[in-house]
């Protein structure tokens, strides 16, 4: 628990299992006229801030009186209670659950009788009540009932109905404790699942805390001294090797060197930076060492914002409600109305009698049990995804098939999305011939491990026929590399900064005794595929985009190159989030990236695509991996999308037929309890064989 100058109360909530829970918390703290509320279930986090006092004694009370509990700092490592996790509870559910259909196989009379079944049956039923009774609750206060009410109803509805037949003696017609104990155990079931996937979402954040380093050099009085990051102040002064990351944002005092800022801004090359020189916290000295005079610390870092963006694209991301719970806000008030209508009409208006009103009452709640409804979506999902694997597409949640079938932008990162990563020469300018040229910048740049050194001799080294002898060769940090042959002539290769040029289509410059030779001109490697992959985006309506940290013109040349007219350059996190957001307004948008820049971006799309070799962060940040990095694996993921909500809508419309058939039956008494659940367990068979139909059918 924190709470800064800026008034920003900062939480740690446990026991929110999903976003209605998450919904409850936030309305409660708008209501009290709370500012820049964030709650996300998936952290266990609470953050808000207020202009005057804050009462946070109250506050904790009132949110822990919703059902929930606030964890203070010095009492995280207190043991967690056996039911705090959703796998214990699913664990312990399915212990109880399997013995009530041994019945159905095995000659055991003591499993039919109803004492025993009761007796199975309530220790899940009580689980249950705890676990979907909250969010059911929450649900109807937020005026918008949710798929965990039909839960919650469903199973409740069947014990009860069962409970009345054991106390009544009414025999088997009136036992459905399996019935009321699957519901709970195959839901817990699914939330395990929801779960494992939110760790995954939540584990991207944790991985960008771990680029922040933990220590620094700090120099006093001439002399370095090893300091905590955390006692780092604004105008210290920070000693920073080649190797090491920068532990701060700052300026550059003394020295130069050669800093990689890709996971940052996208840039592929590392820039070359000197005195006065700004610096990033995070990014990584490739070669040279600098001394910087810190500018910012803590939560004021670019790191550290980036970090809260994606924390709050996570959370403030709108609950992307299933089909099944579009329907079941109309469902599960009708259902209630029409067993209340049921009892009224058959006790006083055709003088049944009580016990058989109450009877058929509760029959109609059994027969609206949400079994089918419930298997619907994960079934077709589960074989959604099995299809997708086994071509390469790994999607990680069910409501992301929803959002690819929909898609209206596909936004694109450059470096290592678009392109490989490595360099390429594009062009050569020079008056001298190319073996010429080449024999002088492989004899230099041989003695270089700067990455574009590397690709330089990798491109032109077999171009060399007559090797050129180098009596003298000095790199120099931040300008390139000097050299002198054999006959006394002097050498130089490196940036525009060695010739003070504002040239921008060319990158390496080669001197010979003082004069201009050769410009080179590089440029990222083309993924294969890239440009045929835009003509199939347009040709089904979806506008490809370019959004890059990279140089202007190279992300024009690399555009105009496959066919991309939409094109953002230079551009930071922060923009690329506002971007993607400003996108979301006019359709459904996926961003496809590779990097750390593009973590919260790719949280803050309705689709995220990263590839299997990108950064472990964009990987967790992203709803889909691309497994063999290849990108006509998105066209794999656009069909997989469509024919997966296809299967869904399929799969809901016979749940629900099943339902509208089914209890106007049960309410006149045509339907017994028992053909009742003989027509749902149909039911069930029907959706799980559509669902598995979709492993085998042609997509196209």
């Amino acid at each position: 628990m924190q709470q800064d100058q800026d008034k920003l109360i900062e939480l740690h909530v446990t026991g929110m299992h999903c976003n209605n829970c998450a919904l409850s918390v936030h309305k409660m703290l708008e209501k009290k006229g709370y500012d820049n509320i964030l709650v996300s279930f998936a952290s266990e986090e609470v953050k808000f801030s207020s202009d005057g006092t804050v009462n946070l004694p109250k506050v904790i009370a009132d949110i822990e009186g919703l059902g929930f509990k606030v964890r203070h700092d010095d009492l995280q490592l207190s043991k967690e209670h056996f039911f705090d996790k959703v796998e214990n509870k699913f664990f312990f559910s399915l212990i109880f659950t399997l013995p009530l259909f041994l019945h159905m196989f095995l000659p055991f009379g003591w499993l039919h009788n109803p004492y025993v079944q009761l007796a199975l049956c309530l220790p899940v039923f009580l689980v249950g009540c705890a676990h979907f009774g909250k969010s059911a609750i929450n649900s109807i206060r937020g005026g918008v009932p949710n798929m965990d009410v039909l839960i919650f109803v469903g199973s409740t509805s069947a014990f009860v109905y069962s409970l009345i037949g054991t106390i009544m003696s009414l025999g088997p017609n009136y036992m459905f404790y399996e019935t009321a104990a699957t519901i709970i155990t195959l839901v817990l079931l699914g939330n395990v699942f929801e779960k494992r996937s939110v760790a995954q979402t939540t584990s991207a954040v944790k991985d960008l805390m771990k680029i922040q380093v933990s220590t620094a050099t700090k120099v006093i009085n001439g002399e370095n001294q090893l300091i905590d990051a955390t006692e780092i102040a604004v105008g210290d002064t920070l000693l920073v090797n080649e190797g090491d990351k920068i532990p701060t944002d700052g300026d550059i005092i003394w020295g130069d060197a050669s800093i990689n800022e890709s996971m940052l801004t996208g840039e592929s090359i590392p820039i070359e930076k000197s005195k006065y020189d700004a610096v990033i916290g995070g990014t990584i000295v490739e070669s040279g060492s600098i001394k910087l005079m810190v500018t910012k610390v803590g939560s004021k870092t670019v790191l550290s914002q980036i970090i809260d963006l994606m924390k709050r694209a996570q959370a403030a991301k709108p609950p992307i409600q299933k089909l099944g719970d579009k329907v079941a806000a109309i469902f599960v008030p009708t259902v209630i109305a029409i067993a209340i209508l049921t009892f009224l009409l058959a006790y006083f208006g055709f003088d049944i009698g009580f016990r058989q009103s109450l009877m058929n009452a509760i029959a109609v709640m059994v027969i609206s049990c949400p079994c089918a409804m419930g298997l619907a979506t994960p079934t077709a999902v589960m074989v959604g995804l099995g299809r997708g694997a086994k071509n390469g597409v790994m999607i990680k949640g069910g409501a992301t098939v929803e959002e690819m079938a929909n898609l209206q932008y596909m936004v694109f990162d450059k470096t290592g999305t678009l392109t490989t990563g490595k360099f390429a020469i594009r062009e050569v300018s020079s008056e001298l011939n190319e073996e010429e040229v080449a024999a002088m910048v492989v004899g230099m740049e041989s003695y270089s491990n700067h990455p574009i050194a590397k690709s330089l001799v990798g491109n032109l080294q077999d171009k060399v026929k007559k090797p050129i002898v180098f009596t003298q060769v000095k790199e120099v940090k931040g300008i390139g590399i000097k050299a002198i042959d054999s006959e006394g002539n002097a050498y130089q290769i490196g940036s525009k900064q060695l010739v003070e040029t504002d040239d921008s289509n060319y990158d390496i410059f080669l001197l010979k005794n003082d004069k201009l030779i050769a410009k080179i001109a590089i440029e990222d490697e083309l993924k294969s595929g890239a440009a045929s992959l835009m003509t199939i985006l347009k040709r089904q309506d979806i506008k490809p985009v370019l959004l890059s940290g990279d140089r202007k013109e190279k992300c024009e040349a690399l555009a105009k190159k496959i066919g991309i007219e939409e094109v953002y350059a230079e551009q930071l996190p922060s923009d690329k989030l506002r971007l993607i957001e400003t996108l979301k307004t006019k359709g459904k948008t996926a961003m496809v990236g590779d990097g750390i820049n593009d973590a919260p971006s790719l949280t803050t799309a309705d689709v995220g695509i990263s590839l299997g070799d990108s950064t472990q962060i964009a990987i967790q940040s992203a709803k889909v991996i691309l497994l063999n990095n290849d990108l006509k694996s998105i066209v794999t993921l656009l069909k997989v999308g469509k024919h997966t909500l296809l299967t869904i809508k399929q799969n809901l419309f016979w749940a629900f037929f099943y339902n509208i058939f089914a209890i106007p039956l049960a309410a006149f008494g045509f339907l017994s309890p028992m053909l009742a659940a003989l027509t749902m367990a149909c039911s069930d068979v029907v959706v799980i064989g559509n669902s598995i139909r979709l492993k085998y059918k042609k997509m196209r």
